[in-house]
């Protein structure tokens, strides 16, 4: 699949199958991912793949809002995306090199999101990325340490449906020269 088709292509899947996502498939799509661009190449983007049923159905049951936890009780495999915190828009003294202050490591993470996205679909994935979640819930139950903070989930795994495309703004609506 080339570039186009897969930007045209790729849709957030809310629909899936209950086959399990094979580790070889995650690796190579994590890989991929890791070519994204970051803050001064800092690569803060952290993936943990989460297979477990009770832990998917913890997050699900606990953490997540209804919409959210109905699409992660049909998937095989939710990826939470953390990230390292205290590296991305600050100079060597702590201080921050931009007016935007630590805000970069969203943008960041946002566009390893993409990327992971994009490449799930080149393996034939579908993905959602999902952004309303109780944080502190279930960063506790993952472990994860005081240094990575968690910023988005992403359900992965064969899509049970592929939406039809949305209407899409036009270059006009988007772009002006000056």
């Amino acid at each position: 699949m080339n570039v186009t088709e897969c930007l045209k292509t790729r849709r957030s899947i809310r629909k899936y199958t209950a086959e399990p996502v094979d580790h070889s498939v995650i690796d190579s799509i994590v890989s991929l991912a890791s070519y994204s661009p970051s803050w001064k190449n800092t690569q803060i983007t952290r993936y943990i793949a989460i297979e477990d049923s009770s832990l998917l159905a913890e997050i699900a049951d606990k953490y997540t809002p209804d919409y959210n936890s109905n699409i992660i009780r049909q998937v095989s495999m939710l990826m939470a995306v953390t990230f390292k915190k205290g590296r991305c828009g600050y100079e060597r003294d702590g201080s921050f090199s931009t007016k935007k202050g630590d805000r970069w490591q969203m943008f960041d993470v946002g566009a390893a999101c993409q990327s992971f996205c994009l490449a799930a679909w080149d393996h034939g994935l579908g993905t959602v990325i999902m952004g309303i979640f109780d944080e502190d819930g279930i960063s506790g139950l993952l472990g994860l340490p005081e240094d990575q903070e968690l910023a988005a989930l992403i359900a992965i795994g064969q899509p049970g449906i592929i939406p039809a495309v949305p209407k899409r703004k036009t270059v006009d609506e988007l772009l002006q020269y000056r």
